[in-house]
């Protein structure tokens, strides 16, 4: 009897074991989910007013992404309701960014940069993806992960600051902030 619980448990560890090695699924280091049980608002949030056609077969085919009758422009109108100004139609740069531009590609440009990033990123996701336990309970391991590359706020302040440089936007120093009543 208790042999059999053993045979059964061991099984079940080497299952649980292959399953957490397998390497062909995308890593994800961070794990978002709602916090509520309800619809996400933003989802169900029609900005303009909902209307019955005529007839069905008038409705579109849908596009994942795509726009609608509802939302023709969702991502202008997104980024207008968030703030923003959505871009103008034309493509290209604009005539006031021209100059930035030639400045950051004078040393040149790479066509396919944002694949060999993808990869390089996939590579480095892959590598870091977490512990066993953390990707069987779906742990965020995001910035554990990402930690080596993160900037240290208060030593590049203090290294501008040791180079005579202005730093507007950054706090006092702290023999300042101590200072302060």
């Amino acid at each position: 009897m208790h042999g059999s619980f053993g045979k059964i448990g061991i099984a079940l560890a080497i299952a649980l074991l292959a399953a957490g090695c397998s390497s062909n699924r995308t890593p994800e280091l961070m794990h978002l989910r709602s916090a509520t049980n309800g619809p996400d608002e933003f989802g169900i949030l029609p900005t303009k007013p909902l209307q019955m056609p005529n007839s069905l077969t008038e409705l579109p085919v849908p596009t994942p992404g795509g726009s609608n009758i509802t939302d023709p422009t969702p991502n202008a109108d997104a980024i207008a309701a968030l703030g923003g100004k959505p871009p103008v139609a034309g493509k290209g740069v604009p005539a006031g960014d021209g100059a930035l531009v030639a400045r950051a590609g004078r040393y040149g440009t790479d066509a396919g940069i944002r694949q060999e990033l993808a990869a390089a990123d996939y590579d480095y996701r892959k590598k870091n993806d977490g512990r066993l336990l953390e990707r069987m309970l779906s742990v965020n391991v995001y910035y554990k992960a990402y930690r080596p590359m993160a900037l240290n706020q208060e030593a590049e302040i203090e290294r501008w600051r040791k180079l005579g440089l202005t730093t507007p936007a950054a706090p006092p120093s702290g023999a300042a902030q101590q200072a302060l009543p």
